[in-house]
């Protein structure tokens, strides 16, 4: 099992370009893409490109709205949006991410009445966070690809504007090790395209190991269950919005008791890997 203080010495590289206390130089010798891209509290809109792990349970985006909107005020939490663009076991490769910033996604939507309104306020996203599948970075074969993608990627949405950053998959519940390499090729493509990882493959892992007894799969042993995608939320919360997911009162349904366990894994992990 990888250790907490490694983890936290490899993930701080990534992170600390989003403290703001730093200086420009040290930011980017830490592996800040460039000056002035937002901080996790100035995103608002945000583009999740990826496969089915974001899509079970009706949607990771959807929870982690749902937990915005419950610690903000309307009139706040109205400009906080998220579009989410998946594909069915999808590969990095398989996604035109510069075709989707430039195609105007998010130009209508519902309303409280379920009719379609044209949006008033701009169209540009703040950052696009973007998987691979979930074997790719796993498997020696495909790893290489795996690379070659992210940086073509990230070129791509940072010549429109906009900060890309990777999520990071969990290992299958069978398989536990994926997690050594999982973690570590991620954090590899976040240091060398000047790239945040958000940290839900290594959220899993910390949860599992306080309580063994924790279903964050569903049978097929890949894909989350309602307690799987409710961790990978309140983690991407912490991470790119730098809310604090504790106490929060979304708890997709599950009891009151697991969800403030899952709160508290998502912010610790968060938090260590923090400088």
């Amino acid at each position: 099992m990888i250790s907490w203080s490694k983890i936290g010495s490899l993930f701080a590289v990534l992170l600390i370009g989003w403290s703001a206390a730093i200086s420009t130089d040290v930011a980017l010798a830490a592996g800040q893409a460039t000056r002035g891209e937002p901080t996790p509290s100035e995103i608002r809109r945000l583009l999740y490109v990826g496969n089915s792990f974001y899509y079970y349970n009706n949607s990771l985006h959807g929870h982690v709205n749902r937990m915005i909107a419950a610690v903000m005020p309307k009139e706040k939490r109205e400009d906080y949006q998220s579009y989410s663009v998946t594909i069915s076991g999808g590969h990095l490769k398989w996604h035109d991410v510069g075709a989707y910033l430039d195609a105007g996604i998010g130009s209508s939507s519902f309303n409280e009445n379920n009719e379609v309104v044209t949006s008033t306020g701009p169209l540009r996203f703040n950052a696009v966070m973007m998987m691979d599948c979930s074997r790719c970075p796993y498997d020696e074969a495909s790893r290489p690809v795996f690379h070659e993608q992210v940086k073509i990627k990230a070129d791509a949405i940072r010549k429109r504007g906009v900060t890309p950053m990777l999520f990071m998959t969990w290992a299958y519940s069978d398989k536990p090790e994926m997690i050594e390499v999982l973690a570590r090729e991620y954090l590899k493509a976040g240091r060398d395209n000047s790239m945040a990882v958000v940290p839900a493959g290594l959220a899993f892992q910390r949860a599992l190991a306080g309580r063994p007894s924790l279903v964050l799969h569903v049978p097929d042993r890949r894909h989350p269950s309602l307690s799987g995608t409710y961790l990978a939320a309140c983690t991407v919360l912490a991470a790119v919005y730098g809310i604090d997911p504790r106490n929060n009162r979304y708890t997709a349904g599950l009891a009151f008791e697991e969800a403030a366990y899952l709160q508290q894994v998502a912010w610790e992990t968060v938090q260590d890997a923090r400088p």
